[in-house]
């Protein structure tokens, strides 16, 4: 039986921490859905091939550009001897009018019992690099909304940012809403981001509103981005100019509590 595809209409927050205030609060359009089941989708959308809102499996697990999707995850999983999840779900935002760029995309791994009990945070930044963080208890059982599961930071993300200090991350995944906090903590700083929203079923009058409403898609995420870096400019933040940091052999990092 196909399954369908969720659209959530999400809200981010991003909250700086320490001596330079700065924050804001957007609203962005992610999709939900299994990458490895046989789909409905509208007519607006596709798998793999191009419309004007649509998904590619190259854009997940692995390098930008070059991934393998849900095999990549498995994969991995097998490496690191860690339980195959019986479903996946992946939260991210979808290519339109053929583009893409995700901060950070969120993989969901539920047992066979429907539990969730682990959590890839695909975090992928500006210049090109990525990096995932493995959440999970130490036992494998159920992430419950008031876990909080927390990582070292290893990888370049913004340039008025340090690459110290650790994240701490919390899930909530429910049939109607999905929510992810992220608490990124360094000595005398860091970020509070967030992203929330309710689910609904993903059709073609969605995909139009949402495009009304937030026009070109991940296109406008990255511009964002580059406001706010414009602002913290102005407001004097220390910049760092990226260099290709040396990040784990491994591309994923493991996150306990």
């Amino acid at each position: 039986m196909a399954k369908t595809i969720d659209h959530v209409a999400g809200h981010t927050y991003h909250g700086r921490k320490g001596a330079i205030d700065n924050a804001f609060r957007y609203s962005v359009d992610y999709i939900l859905f299994d990458p490895e089941a046989r789909l409905t989708t509208p007519f607006l959308f596709s798998m793999d091939r191009t419309n004007v809102t649509n998904w590619r499996t190259r854009d997940h697990g692995g390098e930008p550009g070059q991934g393998h999707g849900a095999a990549w995850l498995r994969a991995r999983f097998a490496e690191m001897d860690i339980p195959q999840p019986a479903q996946v779900m992946l939260l991210t935002q979808p290519r339109v009018l053929g583009h893409v760029f995700n901060p950070v995309s969120f993989w969901f791994c539920f047992d066979r019992d429907d539990q969730l009990y682990a959590v890839v945070a695909e975090v992928t930044n500006t210049f090109g690099t990525r990096h995932s963080y493995l959440c999970h208890k130490p036992d494998f059982s159920t992430i419950e909304p008031t876990d909080r599961l927390a990582a070292e930071k290893v990888m370049h993300v913004s340039p008025f940012q340090k690459i110290e200090g650790s994240y701490t991350f919390r899930f909530d995944y429910s049939p109607d809403r999905v929510g992810v906090w992220i608490d990124y903590t360094r000595a005398g700083g860091g970020l509070i981001a967030t992203l929330t929203g309710p689910r609904q079923p993903l059709t073609s009058r969605v995909i139009l509103w949402s495009f009304l409403r937030r026009p070109f898609g991940s296109r406008r995420t990255f511009a964002l981005i580059l406001w706010q870096a414009f602002r913290l400019w102005l407001k004097k933040a220390a910049f760092r100019p990226f260099r290709k940091e040396p990040v784990p052999d491994h591309p994923v990092s493991r996150v306990g509590q």
